[in-house]
């Protein structure tokens, strides 16, 4: 198997499963490279609808070069209301022109402010506000800029691999105007790059650290651990802070844009100002060691999404661990051997779209395969892996050993995820492959496909350009 970047290998993407050299390039040169428009799935009532029963105003907004919380940060200003009055169903890159749907609560279409950059469609009306997941998926259109001599050829050759992969025969690029019907190709459902941090991949360390009970180590990790990646005047902030711990000095040197890390570090200066972070002593220089309680609170000043997210991605490692285990193992990704869980498609998933319902799962016996192997054939059932927490159920049989040896390397079991406040997660599970209809123009290059919420356009693209992971932005 070809072996993938280390980059990608720092968060558990061991190997590509597509041979054929990439087509090289790189994403988003520039907005219009990178569309994204959500799968819709949530009612609305009509605009005139009661504002007492329906006091959520919906609307899709396309976006250009807007980050999605910045776009709401802008309009709930505009309109002069609380931030929290609005909501949408996924976060959006700013990098893109993105078709999304928001919801405000009091709001009426004349309120609407007119935003550069900006097109906004009233749709009606709803007794509650979108939430994060009232989407079915996205569809993407992205280009690739400058990639190498006969890159539709090796396209080809990519999705005839991608195809075999996702259970199907004979796949070929087809003319996304052409009269085919695009191929189906699949690609295991790993966490992208963007998961843990794409020019500095830390956030799962932070996790691991924190579901070890590890609460310095966990700071120590967000604090310091410098990358090349990073302006130099950062490197040599996290530098010094990793080599003498000097909380009230590192607040001088950690440059004002880095306002999370500034937070960690006032609490760790207060702790030792106050007497409150007894624990080692130091010499007398401003390092002395807090105790674990105030490095804890010192994670905790951080946003409570953010919190969430670190424990979030230390699952994601774990779950791309599995996934690249199973594949060098040579077990399938398209179909169930004895001792998997698998779980079944969700049934209000718009036409085309592959899209599992974790929460309808079944544990597959020996006499089981044959029939649940047709389920998988058909889009209506989907192998899972662990995304480990607390409630976590594992499987049995050699898909089993393999999620038990991979927790075992990390020191990790699924009790460990019983932590306080925000850290605390039940764990689910999640498919191991991603299937969608693929297309391709080639002029600029340009592909086309759909993916269900909660998979990752970079992941399937990583196999076509096979580049840097920042060349995937």
């Amino acid at each position: 198997m070809r072996q993938a970047h280390p980059i990608e290998q720092a968060v558990g993407i061991e190997h590509y499963v597509s041979e054929t050299d990439g087509v090289g390039g790189h994403l988003r040169d520039r907005d219009e490279h990178f569309r994204v428009r959500e799968l819709e799935r949530f009612a609305t009532e009509p605009v005139d609808a009661s504002t007492d029963a329906y006091p959520h105003l919906i609307f899709r907004a396309t976006l250009r070069g807007w980050d999605t919380n910045d776009f709401a940060r802008r309009l709930s200003n505009e309109l002069g209301v609380s931030r929290e009055r609005v909501s949408w169903a996924g976060t959006k890159d700013k990098r893109a022109i993105t078709t999304q749907l928001f919801s405000v609560y009091g709001a009426d279409p004349a309120d609407l402010p007119d935003l550069n950059r900006a097109e906004i469609d009233v749709l009606g009306r709803a007794g509650r506000s979108l939430e994060f997941g009232d989407l079915a998926g996205n569809a993407f259109e992205l280009v690739v800029s400058d990639p190498g001599e006969g890159a539709l050829e090796q396209a080809e050759a990519i999705t005839d691999e991608l195809a075999a992969f996702a259970g199907l025969e004979g796949g070929s690029v087809v003319e996304s105007g052409g009269e085919e019907r695009p191929t189906t190709i699949g690609v295991p459902n790993v966490f992208g790059q963007q998961r843990f941090g794409s020019k500095r991949p830390i956030t799962h360390e932070v996790g691991l650290e924190i579901v070890r009970g590890d609460w310095e180590g966990a700071v120590m990790a967000y604090l310091g651990r410098p990358t090349d990646a990073e302006p130099e005047d950062t490197q040599t902030a996290r530098a010094f802070v990793e080599e003498t711990r000097d909380w009230q000095e590192a607040l001088e040197r950690f440059p004002n844009r880095l306002q999370y890390e500034r937070s960690m570090l006032h609490e760790l200066a207060e702790s030792r100002d106050d007497g409150s972070g007894e624990g080692e002593s130091g010499d007398g220089d401003g390092s002395e060691n807090p105790s674990p309680e105030t490095f804890r609170n010192a994670l905790e000043r951080l946003p409570s999404n953010l919190q969430r997210l670190f424990v979030h991605a230390a699952q994601s490692f774990v779950f791309n661990r599995i996934l690249s285990e199973r594949l060098a193992a040579g077990l399938p990704f398209d179909r169930p051997v004895a001792g998997d869980v698998v779980c079944f498609a969700d049934r209000d998933a718009p036409e085309g779209l592959e899209l599992p319902n974790v929460d309808r799962s079944q544990r597959v016996d020996e006499r089981r395969v044959r029939s649940v192997t047709r389920h998988c054939e058909r889009g209506r059932a989907f192998v899972t892996a662990p995304l480990v927490g607390t409630e976590t159920t594992l499987a049995d049989g050699e898909p089993g050993e393999i999620e038990r040896r991979v927790l075992a390397e990390q020191d990790l079991e699924p009790s460990d995820f019983e932590l306080p406040g925000e850290f605390n997660s039940t764990g689910t599970r999640r498919a191991i492959l991603v299937r969608t209809p693929f297309a391709v123009d080639a002029d600029p290059l340009t592909f086309s496909f759909s993916l269900p919420k909660g998979s990752y356009a970079t992941v399937v693209m990583r196999e076509y350009l096979k580049s840097d992971p920042l060349a995937l932005g």
